[in-house]
């Protein structure tokens, strides 16, 4: 594979960056079964998997606040910190029985790395479970770096663990190129100064992809060889 960006006015690409649910990983069932788990023992009715893949892409607590509120209706502060506990307990036991790997991702990211790029993973999902999640799945060893909702004070649409992924990874961001699947994803990485933002068409988003300021929809994930190498 060509190293990508390899011209005079720009520097090369030395990694790629990837979110996690919805961009490497479609796990949204898993995050309805733990969400159905918590309110079984709460006495509430269950969400449906439509509902839930709306309310994910902000991170653990904003998933447990939507949850809640969409079966009736938000507790007491402490008891939203008490129901969220026990989602990530429930969660984090095991975030693998119902999830995958989207099609391409393990030949893709195997093809990467053995061009020489890094390769680094920036989720909003806590960092116990996406740890968990990349082992169940065979692609941790993949990530010279990963960083979660709980690494850094602030999560997506911030820049802060994204640059600081970067710096985890010792390179520049104009030496970067970001793969998401939402418009977290791209506020991101555009405030974090990467040189490419190239989004999967399918995952999470909550917007059109089309009115976002990305450089590109790939047509699929092993799509991404190919974009790089132009």
């Amino acid at each position: 594979m060509t190293n990508p960006a390899d011209s005079l006015d720009r520097p090369a690409i030395r990694a790629v960056a990837f979110d996690l649910d919805g961009t490497l990983v479609d796990s949204v069932a898993d995050l309805m079964h733990a969400s159905n788990a918590l309110l079984a023992e709460l006495g509430r009715p269950p969400v449906d998997l439509p509902s839930v893949r709306s309310f994910v892409g902000d991170g653990a607590p904003k998933l447990v606040e939507r949850v809640l509120a969409a079966t009736g209706g938000a507790p007491a502060p402490d008891e939203a910190a008490r129901c969220l506990e026990r989602f990530l307990a429930i969660y984090e036991a095991d975030p693998s029985a119902h999830s995958a790997l989207y099609p391409g991702v393990a030949d893709t990211l195997k093809a990467l790395a053995a061009a020489g790029l890094r390769l680094g993973v920036c989720t909003n999902k806590p960092m116990a479970a996406t740890m968990r999640l990349l082992d169940d799945l065979g692609i941790a060893g993949r990530f010279a770096a990963v960083v979660g909702g709980d690494s850094y004070p602030t999560r997506k649409p911030s820049p802060e663990p994204l640059l600081g992924l970067l710096e985890r990874l010792g390179v520049r961001p104009e030496e970067a190129v970001f793969v998401g699947d939402n418009e977290h994803d791209v506020a991101a990485a555009r405030a974090a100064g990467v040189a490419r933002v190239l989004m999967v068409p399918y995952g999470y988003a909550r917007v059109p992809l089309a009115g976002l300021p990305h450089d590109g929809v790939l047509d699929g994930f092993a799509d991404l060889v190919k974009r790089l190498s132009c």
